[in-house]
């Protein structure tokens, strides 16, 4: 149950809903909050007083604020009002949820027994949605009352309170033992056998438990909803055209009148299996999301686990090296550690992404139930298409990718410790697991490779059958006496030609390829010979392989 204590609370206030009304847009807001929010928008600041004075405004004030429903992403349409009087109730001046409210600019008189109603242009912004809309002349009572939201929130109440204390204890209460239904009175034992003997006239009371005792304790009857625009008549119709329960008044002379209707009950049956069939649906998701945390939770401990074997064999391997390998161990544990942490960090906040939006499901869920055992239709069905869409979005948001660990369990490195101790500095991670092959040798085009005085064309290409993606390739040549080779081009290309070579020289060639993975094997060696001199055109295509 307290999953769903979100769901009953004013975004505004951050407390329990008081005398909540229903907007346009299907949020709740208590009345109080709503009447503190309230903005009034002056006469002449109208739109049509600026349209005619041709003043240079955006495009956003020239907005018709006599429709229902404005849009706004600049103005969040909080602001203070001068012209109501604050309810007992009123909101603080900065809500938990991060609303700023503005009281009344001036205190009401002590004789006022209610709030007068709302000038000319009074816009209310929702603080959900940001949605704005403005009020006609019957202001904050053209909002209906959620009757039934209130009733859900006195079980709420109800179900969660403290446990009861003994009425007669004079220092410190102690928890009640009975309560005297004649006298509706909580008792501790002492306090009973003292105050409340079984003899004489008390002899015929009833005592009972005080969990029974707080139940027969009933709230008074909730009053019947009745229409907004008929305050005398109930809801009987319900309009399919304005999703909203009318009375017969509204079909005769109201704005319903040409609008399709069905019958209330009807309607307020087939709505409740809607909501109960896309709760199983939702249900089916949460379960789904209780497995998946509890394997969360499992990743969490064999990550600790294979934490721990996976520096145990580190730690032997560092231990079986010379002392030069020390320094080394502790870059490459760092490494593990770090390693270890990201793992984690993944999946806990997975966890925690996963256990917020499963109470925020689970909320949704204990709140629907308690909308379903309620008896009120006209209550329910000004809400039922609202808790319909919002049970179909969350089902939704709890697609197949986020019920799939984003991290495995296992360390995908290994230590090779094989390399000479002149190597040791070079020691580093090769991974267990590669996403991708590393590229095949490249192949020298023999028939596009030739020589140009001191210079040397050379063409390569992937063998036809490969599909590894490769990222470059590195070319390599010798000094021309048969030396060490060395790196003389880098890059994508497939053709190169290096300049300033010596002449009549012989230069071996050879290419390799590389991705993200590793470096490809080299590919056959080319043996290129250069022009004996500088005079004449001399270019000598080069077959030759090893």
């Amino acid at each position: 149950m307290e999953e769903m204590e979100e769901e009953l609370k004013c975004p505004v206030c951050g407390s329990f809903y008081r005398e909540p009304i229903i907007l346009p847009c299907s949020h709740n807001l208590c009345q109080a909050c709503a009447r503190n929010i309230l903005v009034q928008t002056p006469e002449s600041e109208s739109p049509q007083s600026r349209r005619a004075s041709g003043s240079a405004v955006s495009d956003y004030d020239y907005l018709d604020l006599d429709k229902m429903s404005l849009y706004s992403e600049a103005d969040s349409g909080y602001g203070s009002y001068g012209g109501f009087a604050s309810a007992p109730t009123t909101p603080c001046q900065k809500s938990p949820n991060g609303v700023r409210v503005f009281p009344p600019a001036a205190p009401p008189p002590p004789a006022a027994l209610a709030p007068p109603p709302p000038p000319r242009n009074a816009c209310l912004t929702c603080p959900q949605c940001h949605r704005s809309l403005v009020l006609d002349e019957r202001g904050l009572r053209g909002f209906p009352r959620n009757r039934l939201l209130e009733g859900v929130i006195d079980r709420y109440q109800q179900g969660r309170a403290a446990a009861l204390r003994c009425q007669l204890c004079e220092k410190a209460p102690k928890e009640a033992a009975v309560m005297c239904e004649q006298c509706d009175v909580f008792y501790c034992d002492p306090c009973r056998l003292r105050c409340h003997p079984p003899r004489g006239p008390l002899a015929k009371h009833r005592l009972v438990p005080p969990a029974q005792g707080r139940v027969s304790r009933r709230l008074s009857p909730r009053k019947i909803s009745t229409c907004t625009d008929h305050e005398l008549e109930n809801h009987s119709m319900y309009c399919v055209q304005c999703k909203s329960p009318v009375c017969y008044q509204c079909l005769e002379e109201g704005k319903h009148s040409s609008h399709e209707v069905k019958a209330l009950g009807a309607m307020w049956k087939l709505h409740k299996s809607q909501l109960s069939q896309a709760l199983n649906g939702l249900s089916d998701r949460a379960k789904e999301a209780k497995e998946f945390l509890v394997q969360l939770r499992n990743m969490v401990q064999q990550i600790q686990e294979n934490s721990v074997e996976f520096e145990a064999c580190l730690v032997a391997q560092c231990d079986a090296l010379i002392d030069a390998l020390n320094r080394r161990k502790a870059q490459l544990l760092s490494r593990v550690n770090k390693e270890h942490e990201h793992k984690l960090k993944v999946v806990r906040d997975q966890i925690s992404h996963c256990t917020v939006k499963l109470r925020q499901t689970t909320g949704l869920m204990e709140y629907c139930l308690e909308v379903i055992k309620e008896n009120d239709p006209s209550g329910f069905l000004q809400i039922s298409d609202a808790l319909i869409r919002r049970v179909h979005l969350t089902e939704d948001q709890w697609g197949k990718g986020t019920l799939t660990p984003r991290m495995t369990t296992d360390f995908d490195l290994n230590l090779d410790n094989a390399p000479l101790l002149q190597s040791i500095h070079q020691l580093d991670f090769v991974q267990m697991k590669v996403s991708s092959p590393v590229p095949a040798p490249p192949i020298l085009q023999l028939e596009e490779c030739c020589t140009h005085n001191n210079s040397a064309t050379l063409s390569w290409k992937q063998p036809p059958l490969s599909t590894v993606q490769v990222e470059g390739y590195i070319l390599e040549l010798d000094d021309g006496n048969g030396g060490q080779f060395r790196e003389v081009y880098v890059g994508k290309e497939t053709m190169c030609t290096v300049d300033g070579l010596h002449f009549n020289s012989t230069y071996s060639a050879r290419v390799k390829a590389f991705n993200k993975t590793g470096v490809s094997p080299y590919s056959k060696t080319l043996v290129l010979q250069t022009s004996e001199g500088t005079k004449g055109y001399q270019e000598h295509n080069i077959p030759t392989n090893l």
